[in-house]
């Protein structure tokens, strides 16, 4: 009976240490994946890859989710806002833009003429942002057009013009290809003449302060980034105690397994099952 109810601590015993153990493993696990901030979300696989690299570029630890919307990146949560500002910096992620086919949609049955001359310009001035942004250097892009209106016979019309706002990063030599890209909004919209388009260069302004120098800590052996340490603390930690936890449960039953082999049931035990000496 005895012998029973010690088999029945020894393996309740057991089960709350194993127990314990796997808890202090998630929590490990938990503690070491740290928090996670999502910079950009719902974007497609290209453009997730753009914002991917670009931070990857800046040394910050960026990785992709994905999602039924899209694909989300996330960055360490003390890297948020520096993340943030490059994105920024750098036009990303890219402002969706609609093609001709989507404007031109018939959802209704009848468009007037108005809905029609609307649509036009937007899907044009959609279509030359996009051509424009493909430019190395170029930020952001926006291209206005005024059409004339169509007048009665006798009266002077309008003659059509075009404004390109153009926001661009130094070095790519953006500021000598004005007068192509003059040519090439001229030569986009019908009855345009070159001399008709404005093209504005504001340069984009660079966050000296964006880039701050790395806090470190010192976390025993390891040096780490200040938004780490935490982290690192809890993961030694719980290393450290799951260590001290397997180190009783070994002592516990091999102490058990002493008391058994030192009994008399023990000895009985051994000698019956131990080897038998050969006539």
């Amino acid at each position: 009976m005895i012998n029973i109810l010690n088999k029945s601590l020894n393996n309740t015993f057991l089960k709350a240490a194993l127990q314990l153990i796997l808890n202090l493993m998630l929590v490990l696990v938990l503690s070491s994946c740290g928090s996670k901030v999502e910079v950009v979300s719902a974007l497609p696989e290209g453009d997730a890859n753009e914002v991917l690299g670009v931070l990857l570029n800046a040394g910050i630890d960026a990785h992709k989710i994905v999602g039924k919307a899209g694909v989300s990146v996330a960055v360490d949560q003390s890297s948020t806002a520096l993340a943030i500002d490059i994105l920024r910096q750098q036009g990303l992620p890219h402002e969706k833009r609609s093609k001709m086919g989507d404007v031109f949609k018939k959802e209704n049955l009848i468009s007037s003429p108005l809905e029609e001359r609307a649509r036009y310009l937007y899907a044009l001035s959609q279509e030359l942002e996009q051509t424009l942004s493909q430019i190395d250097g170029v930020v952001m892009a926006r291209v206005h057009v005024v059409l004339p209106d169509r007048v009665a016979p006798g009266e002077p019309t309008i003659p059509s013009s075009a404004s390109v706002f153009l926001k661009y990063q130094a070095g790519f030599g953006v500021e000598s290809i004005v007068s192509q890209v003059n040519l090439l909004v001229a030569n986009s919209i019908p009855g345009l003449a070159q001399e008709k388009v404005t093209v504005a260069l504001v340069p984009a302004t660079v966050n000296k302060n964006a880039a701050p120098s790395m806090r470190l800590d010192d976390v025993l052996f390891f040096r780490v980034e200040h938004g780490s340490a935490t982290s690192l603390r809890i993961l030694l930690a719980t290393l450290f105690v799951t260590m001290l936890l397997s180190a009783g449960i070994a002592v516990y039953f091999a102490l058990n397994n002493e008391k058994f082999s030192r009994s008399s049931f023990g000895a009985k035990f051994a000698k019956l099952t131990g080897p038998r000496n050969k006539v």
